[in-house]
């Protein structure tokens, strides 16, 4: 009868003893805060020329801090600093190059621009296209349209048809300065809004041309044939050189824009902690597996 009424009296008591534990528990999370960091968006607009790229790196990034999001926008390298300017955007994606004054120095437009990579801009033709590649002199003449047909290029007989990029486009203002100079390009080209627009209008256009970034082609410059097959392009040599990596990095190709990064103040918080991502070891190593790495 004791030890019954033993065991019932140590039952009870430890029942209280673990009510007790649990109130001192609950009271001991109540006096604590768990702070969860406060979510961040970072908008990014402008060159689509920079979308692969930047698809990486805002991927990689975001993997390390959970709590960032990206919201990666088009819309030319123009309208992304436009936007930006107006504080908008929280960064811009741009190929321009910085505005110059009349004495030919780089002129102050209130924009940080913070170098990510090079650029090559390939020319591409459909896959079925004999040529083989291209003077600076020879494109002039195919976007003025003194050229018009592919057997004056040592190809097939067929009109040439012409492709470009929108206005507003930095890769569109790149080959105009590189390539047309004071000439325009031709009005009967077809225009497209963004490189892989132009890659896909090549590949089902037996008699097109038109200039894309590297990146978007990337795969045209791999030993292996079938890897590039898919695309349905290829790609020309312009002055004898391809753009590729080592091309473009000792700038020895002749077709090639800077990437930027670019915010209207000094970066702060998440926004800074990406750019200085962009440019680390791990950042530039990401950047090599589409343009050229500035570091």
């Amino acid at each position: 009868m004791i030890q019954a009424v033993l065991r019932s009296t140590i039952r009870l008591a430890l029942r209280a003893l673990a009510a007790s534990l649990c109130c001192c528990v609950l009271a001991a999370c109540e006096g604590l805060s768990v702070t969860t960091p406060e979510p961040t968006t970072i908008v990014i607009a402008g060159s689509t020329t920079m979308r692969p790229v930047l698809g990486a790196l805002t991927e990689a990034f975001a993997r390390q801090r959970p709590d960032v999001l990206f919201d990666l926008r088009g819309g030319g390298s123009a309208l992304g600093e436009e936007q930006v300017r107006a504080g908008q955007v929280s960064l811009a994606a741009s190929t321009l190059l910085p505005p110059r004054n009349e004495a030919g120095e780089t002129a102050n437009d209130g924009l940080r621009r913070i170098p990510i990579g090079l650029d090559g801009v390939a020319l591409v033709v459909h896959s079925s296209n004999p040529v083989a590649g291209l003077s600076l002199i020879q494109l002039r003449d195919l976007y003025v349209g003194n050229v018009l047909d592919w057997v004056q290029l040592g190809g097939t007989e067929g009109e040439v048809l012409l492709v470009s990029r929108e206005e507003g486009s930095g890769t569109r203002t790149t080959f105009e300065a590189r390539v047309m100079g004071d000439e325009g390009v031709s009005l009967t080209a077809v225009v497209m809004p963004t490189s892989a627009d132009v890659v896909e209008y090549v590949a089902a256009t037996p008699q097109a041309i038109g200039y894309v970034s590297r990146a978007y082609v990337r795969d045209l410059l791999d030993t292996n044939a079938e890897t590039a097959a898919h695309l349905g392009v290829r790609m020309l040599e312009v002055e004898g050189r391809l753009p590729t990596i080592e091309n473009v990095k000792e700038q020895t190709y002749a077709l090639i824009q800077p990437l930027y990064l670019i915010s209207a103040d000094a970066p702060q918080g998440r926004v800074s902690q990406f750019l200085d991502f962009a440019v680390s070891p791990a950042g530039q190593e990401i950047v090599a597996r589409y343009d050229a790495p500035i570091r």
